[in-house]
């Protein structure tokens, strides 16, 4: 099941506020249509990323695909262990597995991300509302 308590983007990242933080992983999803993660690059503490831009990479046995932030701002922490233990992000996509944390410049960008149900629908195939 699709945790309804963050927004997703149609490239299947997820975004959770924390404070006045956004906590960035992959979605289930997406780590079983990747199959076994080996590799992953981040960006660093300090760098900024941008909403729906490429952040980073994820490599798994099967193929190599963008990272999209699903929000702009500053990089605050990076999750060391994804990239020491990659299979985390299969483990625990949403928990153990977050990618990155940032500090956003607009929180109502994310407005322009997916409910959980709207992300369920987008994967079944049936499109999105909104």
């Amino acid at each position: 099941m699709t945790p309804d308590d963050r927004r997703y983007s149609v490239e299947h990242e997820w975004a959770k506020v924390e404070g006045d933080e956004v906590v960035v992983g992959i979605t289930d999803f997406a780590q079983s249509q990747l199959g076994d993660v080996v590799y992953v690059e981040l960006p660093k503490v300090g760098d900024r990323v941008e909403q729906m831009k490429v952040m980073g990479v994820i490599e798994s046995v099967k193929a190599a695909s963008d990272l999209f932030s699903p929000v702009s701002g500053e990089v605050v922490a990076v999750n060391d262990a994804v990239i020491d233990a990659p299979q985390k992000i299969n483990e625990s996509p949403y928990e153990e597995g977050w990618l990155i944390r940032v500090r956003p410049e607009r929180l109502d960008e994310l407005n322009n991300l997916l409910s959980a149900a709207e992300y369920e629908r987008h994967i079944s195939g049936q499109g999105t509302t909104g």
